[in-house]
Order: C-alpha cells, then structure tokens, then sequence
C-alpha cells in the first residue's frame, strides 16, 4: 500500500515539475512575442561585449617562462610553445608562441591557469578570414591589443539587453549614463555579507596559489 502510495506521489511530483519547466519556457515565449525586432546596422553598429565575453586571447611575450601549463590544461593542445634550454643559465629560453584560432574553442582554461597571467581574454571577435592558415597567430599578432567598441569614433557602440535599463527593449536612443538591467560583479560583491566576501577571498588566493 504504501509502495504504490509512494509511486503516485512521484508521478504527481515529476507532472508539476513537468508543467513548471513547459509554464517556464512558454512564459519566455510570450514575453518575446511582445517585443519588436531591433536591427544593428552592422559594421557601423556594433554591440557591447560582456564583461566576461571570451574573444580572442591576448599574450605577453615578456611575462611567459615557457612551462607549457597551457598546453597541458588545453583540451586540444592547442598553443605551440617554440623554446630552447640555455645551457649557461639552466632557463627556457622563448623563441615563439602561437594558437590557431581556427582551432579554438574559447574555453578559457589557458587565461586561468597560466600562472604568470601573460595570457587574457579580449572582446575581439571579428576574426573572419579567406585562408585559414591566417588565424593562426603567432606571439607578434598575440600582442596586438584590440580595439574596443566602446572607443572606436567610427562604430555607434549599442548596449546589450543586460546593459539596457529595466524595461528597455531597443538599443537605439538609450542615454550611456542610464542604469543597467543587471549589476557588475564587483557591485554584486558589494551586496555580500562581509563573511561571504572574506571566505569568497581566501578561496581564490588559495586558488591562486595552488
């Protein structure tokens, strides 16, 4: 008795969760069938990237040391480390490094564990080509810092739908000084007790040092 008790009470357990998600996803729907189509004239508007956008990664030949962490921790073996042992020395000596982004998969595990942070990510995403052995960048093109939309005079720089103010739909029009939708994480840190944050801190200096 109990055990087909227990069973209808599963069934009806799993149909609300069910009828939850299916409310969930039709509620997205409605809400989208309200909303008017935007068009961003690009290339002459472009959208802002989020904060924690993972564009093309940007190296720094002077901080590499040559320890190959981010061949290890890549899921392909992506980036080449081209370096010799100075035999007067006893170091590495870099000669060249490169990652094909035709490869890539933006994944972002060399940026975090490299332990000398030559390696970030950038907000580049214009990376088109006719030939792809030209995405293959070596550590000059690595270098080359991108430019940003928000300081490009020849691009109208638009706001995402996060960076819009609440209720906000159309880009266009919008006043920059306007407060977002969503807050910053260094805002959202703010809000946290200030345990949170202490414990939030030493887990990432023990990550750091690990």
């Amino acid at each position: 008795m109990f055990g087909f008790l227990k069973k209808v009470g599963d069934y009806t357990r799993d149909a609300v969760g069910a009828a939850n998600y299916l409310a969930q996803g039709l509620g997205v729907t409605f809400d989208h069938l309200r909303r008017r189509p935007i068009t961003v004239q690009y290339p002459y508007e472009k959208l802002i990237p989020s904060e924690r956008y993972r564009g093309r990664i940007h190296y720094e030949f002077d901080k590499c040391i040559a320890c190959e962490v981010c061949v290890r921790v890549c899921p392909i073996n992506l980036p080449v480390v081209d370096w010799v042992m100075n035999k007067a020395t006893k170091k590495k000596e870099l000669r060249n490094y490169s990652i094909d982004f035709g490869v890539c998969i933006f994944c972002g595990n060399c940026v975090e564990y490299c332990p000398t942070n030559c390696l970030s990510m950038t907000e580049e995403y214009e990376l088109a080509a006719f030939d792809r052995h030209s995405l293959n960048f070596d550590n000059v093109a690595l270098g080359r810092l991108p430019t940003s939309v928000t300081s490009d005079p020849a691009v109208v720089a638009l706001k995402e739908l996060v960076y819009l103010p609440k209720g906000v739909m159309d880009p266009h029009g919008v006043d920059p000084s306007a407060p977002r939708a969503g807050k910053l994480p260094e805002e959202v840190l703010a809000t946290l007790p200030q345990s949170t944050q202490a414990t939030q801190s030493t887990q990432a200096t023990e990550e750091t040092s690990s």
